[in-house]
């Protein structure tokens, strides 16, 4: 598919792909040269806030694994076995 660069360096992603992405008005874009070539991928893009709380709450589970307090499964069925016992 062709796309014509216009004025502002702007292109129309043809709706077909947009389709295909799931891709709707406000989605972020990450635009990279690599190789010679222009790669548009979509990205997800979190407020700083949520992922400060990620962090802190993947550091408090890891301190509770360290410390015994976590179980820790081999498997997502042991997981649901132990759900499914208690």
């Amino acid at each position: 598919m062709l796309a014509e660069l216009r004025h502002k360096s702007q292109i129309t992603i043809p709706k077909e792909i947009i389709t295909q992405l799931g891709l709707s008005e406000g989605d972020k874009l990450d635009i990279s040269l690599k190789d010679g070539f222009i790669c548009i991928m979509p990205v997800t893009v979190y407020p700083k806030k949520y992922l400060d709380e990620l962090r802190d709450e993947i550091r408090d589970v890891k301190e509770k694994i360290a410390s015994g307090e976590q179980p820790v499964f081999d498997s997502v069925d042991a997981l649901f076995e132990k759900l499914e016992a208690d």
